[in-house]
């Protein structure tokens, strides 16, 4: 399988997917949007696409004038029925363009918490399976999305109702990161320190740490994910 994915920062990569998608004999191929010399593949030459996180939001179009163009590629690769996985800000990028609102939440997800499937999830048996022990994951991320229509709303936390969302097998976006690994959580700590305020869904980046023990089980997680999502 051909898998390309959409790289908005240097310190948000692929994280625990690299690893499977290598042990599993994929082919990855990227566009890093943060090199000015960045570019997008054909459609007919990618079988997948990820499309990674980032600090910035969908609407800061103006900022970073490549997100009109990574928007377009997307909803083409939804519109040929490639498989599409978003997480963090690809899933919002993924609820926009399928129609739905994003905007700033009321609350920053900052750290460890746990997630809670819906009932809607129990229509993707494999989905809920995943999600029924209600794992604590990895969030890090100050907007949320509304449910696009037509998608099943698979997952929510204490802070926010809408942390996933499925369509048609081919297209899921998650809000949390599953792939997150001790490096890149060092990274994002490293890079997001303003954003390390009081708030009851914010932890300490001590409390961060200490809490990595979940990164295992969510790259577990993550590894059936793919699996089902890819297969």
């Amino acid at each position: 399988m051909r898998v390309h994915y959409l790289q908005h920062v240097s310190f948000e990569g692929l994280g625990s997917i690299e690893g499977w998608m290598i042990e599993k004999n994929h082919i990855l191929s990227k566009t890093s949007f943060f090199k000015t010399d960045y570019t997008l593949p054909r459609l007919e030459d990618i079988d997948a696409l990820i499309v990674l996180g980032g600090p910035m939001s969908v609407h800061d179009v103006t900022q970073f004038p490549w997100l009109e163009e990574e928007k377009a590629f997307i909803k083409s690769c939804v519109l040929k029925g490639k498989r599409v996985l978003g997480i963090c800000l690809g899933a919002q990028l993924l609820a926009s363009l399928l129609g739905a609102k994003v905007g700033k939440a009321k609350h920053k997800e900052i750290g460890w918490f746990p997630l809670e499937p819906t009932e809607e999830s129990k229509n993707i048996p494999w989905f809920y399976r995943l999600f029924a022990d209600h794992p604590t994951v990895f969030h890090w991320h100050g907007e949320k999305f509304e449910i696009p229509q037509g998608c099943l709303n698979m997952l929510s936390s204490e802070a926010n109702e809408n942390q996933a969302f499925y369509l048609n097998k081919n297209v899921i976006g998650l809000q949390f990161h599953l792939e997150a690994t001790a490096e890149t959580i060092a990274l994002m700590l490293q890079n997001g320190q303003e954003e390390m305020m009081e708030s009851p869904f914010i932890q300490t980046e001590r409390q961060i740490i200490k809490d990595s023990a979940g990164l295992n089980k969510g790259n577990i997680i993550m590894d059936t994910l793919l699996r089902n999502w890819i297969s």
